[in-house]
């Protein structure tokens, strides 16, 4: 029986473990998954030798760049995003486990915004883009923006390096901006009444608000910005597209 699980802290709302399992009983796979909740990452090595028979694992907050100095090895998208959110575990024919690490969120947000923001792509094939947070998945969603041909600029509530404050915000980064990514935990649940500090009275129908959040399905950010008239769309489509190349990759 392969054995899969999420590494991360907290994990009271895990979205892997419900899909996967609804996938093994659907698919007849003699297979489990786990959550491994850990309050810190010096507890990975220890997860490792308890589960042995591991085949792969989800990396999720706050995780995913912590996790790389445990890894044999790193995909080559993965080390330019600096992030992992996957973690394939081979058994050597000495016993030993070989570790890689790759990044399926910026396969998963690729494939979703592509969709979301198509009509936008036909008026403006190189649109300029703000991305909320400067995290593990701010950073694969930075490399999928890049990838689409979108001018990402990072915005944090801290002085960062090439990137703005919400204080440096202007009316002309809010005109000259078509696209915003929530890639923060603000407004998940149970905290839904949080959200990113933007000014969304300068937000318009011309605008397309995608955050990574899934669970409320839609963000105190999603409702500010569907109030202007944007264009608005969650991180559940990005959720299963990823988890479907994190099966690829563990069985590859």
């Amino acid at each position: 029986m392969q054995k899969f699980g999420l590494l991360g802290y907290p994990l009271t709302h895990s979205f892997s473990k419900g899909y996967f399992t609804q996938k093994f009983e659907r698919e007849g796979l003699s297979a489990v998954y786990e959550n491994f909740a850990i309050p810190t990452i010096d507890a990975f090595p220890e997860v490792i030798r308890q589960n042995s028979d591991l085949t792969g694992l989800n990396v999720t907050i706050p995780y995913k760049t912590a996790v790389i100095q445990y890894l044999d090895e790193l995909d080559p998208a993965a080390r330019e995003i600096g992030a992992v959110n996957v973690v394939r575990v081979h058994k050597k024919s000495d016993g030993t486990l070989q570790l890689k690490g790759y990044n399926s969120d910026v396969i998963g947000f690729t494939e979703s915004i592509r969709s979301f923001v198509s009509e936008l792509l036909k008026r403006e094939p190189h649109p300029n883009a703000l991305v909320l947070g400067t995290g593990g998945a701010s950073k694969a969603v930075v490399y999928g923006l890049k990838q689409l041909g979108i001018q990402p600029l990072t915005v944090s509530r801290t002085v960062h390096p090439g990137g703005l404050t919400y204080d440096d915000l202007t009316a002309d980064h809010y005109r000259n901006t078509s696209i915003f990514v929530n890639t923060t935990p603000l407004g998940m649940s149970p905290n839904i009444e949080t959200c990113p500090d933007l000014d969304y009275t300068l937000l318009t129908r011309s605008h397309y608000l995608y955050d990574v959040v899934y669970n409320p399905a839609e963000t105190l950010f999603l409702q500010k910005g569907r109030a202007q008239g944007a264009h608005t769309c969650n991180g559940l489509e990005m959720l299963h597209l990823q988890a479907e190349a994190a099966w690829k990759l563990w069985n590859d």
